[in-house]
């Protein structure tokens, strides 16, 4: 009889246990979505890969439904800022080198390298040309910009397009992985090539 009372005692200390355990897992999961990542002053400079913050200042940032409600209507230029690697450097020239194919929202334009936190003088030419050209000079023009979720390469893009002038800037932070999260379709994409 002892045993079995000791036995049951056991029982309500163990599930006890895993209560409080799963109160506190449950708690901190709740902190940890509580914490908001903040703007920063200026651009992220690394770790670009990694929780971002929940809007733009400055720009209008959109969920999946919404970005999804934009490309139908046709009248906003999304854009593509998954950064393309190099070729490597060490790659002998007659070895042919074959980057990772991209595929982005169909009828995305691919700028890729304009997200990161500074750019050289040849990325930053090449990102400031292709937005004059793709709103036809019109700085009023809408334009969404995305890359994947949690990547700070769109939350740069999109601040630098700001500080550019741009005023009806859209800031996709889902990317692509939220429009094919949602069931939508991604198409094989070439970045726009840099000027000679």
């Amino acid at each position: 009889m002892a045993g079995s009372a000791s036995c049951a005692q056991l029982q309500r200390g163990f599930r006890f246990a895993l209560f409080v355990l799963g109160t506190v897992a449950v708690f901190a999961a709740g902190s940890a979505r509580a914490q908001a990542v903040a703007e920063p002053e200026g651009y992220r400079m690394k770790a670009f890969r990694a929780p971002v913050p929940e809007s733009l200042t400055g720009a209008r940032t959109v969920q999946t439904k919404e970005a999804m409600d934009l490309h139908g209507a046709g009248e906003v230029v999304f854009i593509d800022v998954l950064p393309r690697p190099p070729r490597p450097a060490r790659l002998a020239d007659d070895v042919v080198w074959r980057p990772r194919q991209r595929d982005n929202i169909p009828g995305s334009v691919w700028l890729p390298n304009v997200g990161f936190g500074a750019l050289n003088p040849e990325i930053e030419s090449y990102f400031q040309e292709n937005l004059a050209r793709l709103t036809k000079g019109d700085k009023e023009a809408g334009i969404l910009i995305y890359c994947l979720a949690d990547c700070w390469m769109s939350w740069n893009a999109a601040k630098r397009a700001l500080t550019y002038g741009y005023s009806q800037v859209y800031w996709y932070p889902q990317g692509t992985d939220g429009w094919t999260g949602a069931g939508g379709k991604l198409e094989a994409s070439e970045p726009v090539p840099m000027a000679e």
